[in-house]
């Protein structure tokens, strides 16, 4: 038995089987295509299949997924679809009293489940909703915030769990919608940055209903906004931290097992004090957990099927957090770094194999959105080793991020050195396709300034090293500070030209060589690639974002620049130190915003493309970049003809304005016969999509702010 019921499938076949007396399904019934990763679509097919005779509940996460079957009778058949016996679950403290297991020795036993035992499977019903602007990002990308929150929620066996997503074709209105159905008793909305306005048109509906469903709002703007919206919502609860212990006591609380100050990482309005008080009350916050102290935070995967399906990708996370503080970035809900052990995820990986099995079109990569990949742990280097194998052993190419000293540090020797660089060679034969580096800056004063604990000549021997041993990098620079001067400005320009950076790969040279001839200028001038290093810049022209809470702000706040706080990016608005150089970052980012989701359109096909087709796109991003860089000078040139102390504010952003339409007229008759050449080598939806977006970029004639910006590069 034990080699015929090899899967999920199998054993849900044999569970029916053995329900019905013996009876296996009809070919032509659901349960043999629905898929193992989608519980709504296993609950449909034994609901077709059983009918309405038979109770059905799904519950339990992805690797131990649950099915509970009522019989006339009333008795439960259980079984646990990933083979394992019940014994060995982890059952949580409520079903001591309400499951009674008959052979708990056996994945599949008959149960006695109670009333309340069958209420706490099905309730509460817990909406998760993702929101999304179609226009400034138009390709989709697997859901990790949502789908981690699902199997936390799932993991107590509390409850249903449903997923929305507005990537994969759902409206606001359709979220909206089933928020107000009646059906719904914890809605949860997950919002980054540029999604204010979505979140509070969804609050607002919500909120007016007669008996709205329990409140939770999660995601890097929420966090920022936090005042803000219990303010406006004062029945809203915000998640502080990753967020899955929080769901997971949120539904305890929903049933009343836990009170609101026991639930970790919310701020919430608590009752007012004092008598007399007018006030609705002050925010409160309970103790986030530490990224540490979670041992799991992998997703679900009901939506990825569905996000392959709107041509994205695949996101997974191999660990969380920064081993940094940097100034301009807020860490309170990110954490400090935690890594996973690559070993446990060996069988998400297979699980995600299976979903790309059913779209063979799509580039078998995976995005590992790790801010550091690495870590700096005692065994870094062998957990970074151990998680590539996992990932090549599953058939994946990969792509994440990781910090600058990584590859070099300037307070270790040679020899640390020769290690780190033979750990990148490797990780590059394991499948590593790309790698993110937030160099944010090649100036030491302002490296200073962000506390990027990076010098601006340790980032160039990073990028050097990087490019000679041939891992593909690219980069995040912050083009525009508040704070900075025209000095640093120009030597900002100055690095982002410098030819001595990007290097020829050196497959044939020990890392030996490499590392000691990337310190050697005469070594670097005969292995230069001669183009410029802004072409390894992921976004030209990039201005910091002051967000809430950040220590950069309240450093810009101390030297009298910052205004009010603009709540849909979670910032300060803040102004420069040097009017001039704030004009020019003022028509950078309009630059960055007309151009934006056309570049953001290359930027996505690229992650789903590959061979020719790859390298065609990844020339024409060259093109923006090039333009931009073009722009940027250009416009340094205006600012250095025009006077810090009795220069025209007006006639320099005039010639901003000038430079800026002159030059995205010439751009488009570049453009167009690239594009053309590219659109010719992609797959039909690929080439409409590009088509439909080159179309919207090339008939946009206004220089609007959007403000899509995201200084971490996340």
């Amino acid at each position: 038995m034990r080699e015929l019921l090899s899967s999920p499938r199998d054993r849900l076949v044999h569970m029916v089987a053995a329900v019905t007396g013996g009876s296996v399904p009809p070919l032509r019934s659901r349960i043999w295509t629905a898929p193992m990763a989608e519980p709504d679509r296993i609950h449909a097919s034994l609901v077709e299949l059983l009918g309405h005779n038979h109770a059905v509940i799904v519950s339990g996460t992805l690797d131990r997924r649950l099915v509970f079957v009522e019989n006339p009778s009333g008795v439960w058949t259980v079984a646990d679809l990933s083979g394992k016996p019940h014994s060995t679950r982890q059952w949580p403290a409520w079903t001591r009293e309400h499951l009674e297991l008959h052979t708990p020795e056996s994945w599949l036993s008959t149960a006695r489940l109670s009333e309340e035992g069958r209420r706490r499977l099905l309730r509460p019903r817990v909406l998760l909703a993702a929101l999304y602007h179609p226009e400034f990002f138009p390709l989709p990308r697997f859901p990790l915030g949502i789908s981690d929150l699902a199997r936390a929620a799932r993991s107590t066996l509390l409850g249903q769990v449903e997923l929305m997503d507005m990537q994969l074709g759902v409206t606001l209105a359709d979220i909206i919608n089933r928020a107000r159905s009646g059906e719904v008793n914890i809605l949860g909305v997950s919002a980054t940055f540029g999604q204010h306005d979505l979140m509070t048109r969804l609050l607002d509906a919500v909120t007016a209903m007669e008996r709205p469903p329990l409140l939770l709002a999660g995601g890097s703007l929420t966090v920022r906004n936090e005042r803000v919206l219990l303010e406006r919502y004062p029945g809203l609860l915000i998640a502080r931290g990753a967020g899955e212990p929080t769901i997971a006591d949120i539904v305890a609380h929903w049933h009343g097992d836990l009170a609101l100050e026991h639930v970790r990482g919310v701020g919430y309005v608590g009752a007012a004090r004092g008598a007399g008080t007018m006030s609705i009350g002050r925010v409160r916050r309970t103790a986030t957990v530490a990224n540490r102290a979670q041992t799991d935070f992998l997703p679900e995967l009901d939506l990825l099927a569905s996000t392959f399906a709107h041509r994205g990708v695949a996101q997974l996370e191999f660990s969380r957090g920064c081993t940094n503080f940097c100034s301009f970035c807020p860490r309170g809900h990110k954490g400090q770094w935690a890594g996973t052990n690559p070993e446990d995820m060996t069988w998400m990986l297979r699980e995600i194999c299976d979903v790309f099995d059913r779209h063979p079109r799509t580039s078998r990569t995976l995005y590992l959105v790790d801010e550091e990949f690495i870590g700096r742990d005692e065994d870094a280097v062998e957990r970074a080793l151990a998680a590539a194998d996992a990932l090549r052993a599953a058939g994946f190419a990969w792509e994440t991020s990781c910090r600058i000293d990584q590859v070099v540090r300037l307070d270790r020797d040679l020899g640390w050195h020769h290690e780190r660089a033979r750990l990148w060679r490797a990780l590059v034969d394991r499948g590593l396709r790309r790698c993110l580096f937030g160099v944010e800056s090649g100036v030491t004063s302002i490296l200073e300034r962000f506390n990027k604990e990076t010098t601006g000549d340790q980032n160039a021997l990073a990028i050097r090293t990087l490019t000679a041993l041939g891992v593909p990098p690219r980069f995040t620079y912050i083009t525009f500070d508040q704070l900075m001067s025209a000095e640093e400005l120009r030597a900002t320009y100055a690095f982002q030209g410098r030819t001595d950076l990007l290097l020829r790969s050196q497959p044939d040279l020990d890392v030996q060589e490499i590392v000691e001839g990337v310190r050697d200028e005469h070594w670097v001038a005969a292995h230069s690639t001669g183009r410029p290093f802004y072409t390894g810049i992921s976004y030209m022209l990039v201005g910091m974002e002051c967000l809430i809470g950040a220590a950069y702000t309240r450093r810009a706040e101390a030297a009298g620049l910052t205004g009010r706080i603009d709540p849909s990016m979670g910032r300060v608005e803040a102004r420069y130190a040097d009017w001039r150089i704030g004009v020019l970052a003022g028509w950078a980012q309009r630059w960055i915003d007309r151009n934006f989701p056309l570049d953001y359109t290359l930027k996505s096909l690229e992650k789903i493309l590959d061979g020719p087709s790859y390298h065609a796109v990844r020339n024409l991003r060259r093109v923006l970049k090039n333009t931009a860089y073009l722009v940027f000078g250009a416009m340094l040139r205006a600012l250095d003809n025009t006077d810090l102390e009795i220069g025209d504010r007006e006639g320099l952003h005039q010639t901003c304005a000038g430079l800026v339409e002159s030059t995205i007229g010439e751009l488009r008759e570049v453009l167009d016969p690239l594009v053309t050449a590219v659109r010719a080598g992609l797959p039909n939806d690929h080439r409409d999509l590009l088509h439909r977006e080159y179309a919207r970029w090339k008939g946009n004639r206004r220089w609007d702010l959007i403000n899509a910006g995201d200084p971490c590069g996340t």
